[in-house]
């Protein structure tokens, strides 16, 4: 066993993407030195089987905090949120663990060096949804020179879960990206974050609860992070440009930085059909249509 493992979860739907993140892991020399796990949130057998032959330990995991089956109205995928606070007692004896959502892929390892980086520091490393490509963090409907209506992840989220006062207190702060994280077994972040997101799941959604307890126990607990660039963990909500010279997507601002690891962040079609395609600008100057699914393995003819 290694000291090191990478994980996520996924249900039978999100599985192509899934076998493209662990070929897009594997094909790097240097994932040698990490295990691969991945928790069962409605998995078919023969994808479990699949994943198994590729070295990849399958776990199966169970509702946290007591959630009432009511609210779950048969999400089995939504284990793969809400679990993620508890990764450590699924995947028990290793050093460091390192989650990423199922609809991401790794382009650049220097991304993964630099992710572990920061959790030996003793800090939970992530990237911010704030870059120089994203727009603002915060919409606001206004009735003539009064704002009517706030629409800002903390901000809508916290205010279902906590309530006034802890929107209050995280609308100013930019939100922390629960997709791509590393965090050392040792780290009191884990307890902090499982009880947090007990507190966000009792009045809160499920599907967003880790993302906003995560929130919680950084800027208002001062669980310490390591806020690493964008450009290590990119949401394709905002386009890159391509390097036909290079075959990489790249920062759209210079220095035009190779993206480490892309996220298929709102993107739903091309999530579940690889022949979606988009435009794209490249370095040259050009306009292509090109897929941001991961190119060296179609996991939707496995």
């Amino acid at each position: 066993m290694n000291k090191h493992i990478f994980v996520s979860a996924s249900d039978h739907r999100y599985f192509p993407m899934l076998a493209e993140w662990v070929h897009s892991i594997q094909r790097f020399p240097e994932s040698r030195s990490f295990d691969i796990g991945v928790m069962n949130a409605g998995l078919l057998p023969a994808q479990i089987t699949y994943l198994e032959s590729h070295g990849v330990r399958v776990v199966n995991v169970d509702w946290p905090c007591g959630i009432p089956l009511k609210k779950v109205k048969g999400k089995e995928y939504l284990k793969g949120c809400v679990c993620r606070p508890f990764i450590p007692e699924y995947f028990k004896g290793y050093d460091l663990y390192f989650w990423m959502d199922p609809d991401t892929w790794v382009q650049d390892w220097r991304a993964i060096d630099m992710f572990i980086a920061g959790a030996e520091k003793n800090k939970m490393a992530l990237t911010p949804q704030v870059d120089r490509a994203y727009p603002r963090p915060v919409r606001i409907k206004w009735l003539g020179h009064f704002p009517l209506k706030i629409r800002n992840f903390y901000y809508s989220n916290a205010m279902k879960a906590y309530g006034g006062a802890m929107a209050k207190k995280l609308i100013g702060h930019y939100v922390l990206s629960a997709g791509a994280f590393a965090l050392k077994a040792d780290a009191p972040h884990w307890k902090a974050w499982q009880s947090e997101i007990g507190v966000a799941l009792k009045k809160g959604n499920i599907f967003t609860a880790e993302q906003l307890s995560l929130g919680v126990i950084c800027h208002t607990k001062n669980m310490p992070y390591e806020s690493l660039p964008s450009y290590l963990h990119w949401l394709c909500e905002f386009k890159p440009l391509w390097d036909e010279a290079r075959q990489i997507f790249i920062e759209p601002s210079l220095p035009h930085e190779t993206i480490g690891i892309l996220h298929l962040s709102g993107w739903d079609e091309m999530r579940v059909n690889r022949a979606v395609t988009t435009e794209f600008k490249t370095f040259e100057g050009k306009n292509i249509l090109k897929s941001y699914r991961y190119p060296g393995l179609d996991g939707e003819a496995i």
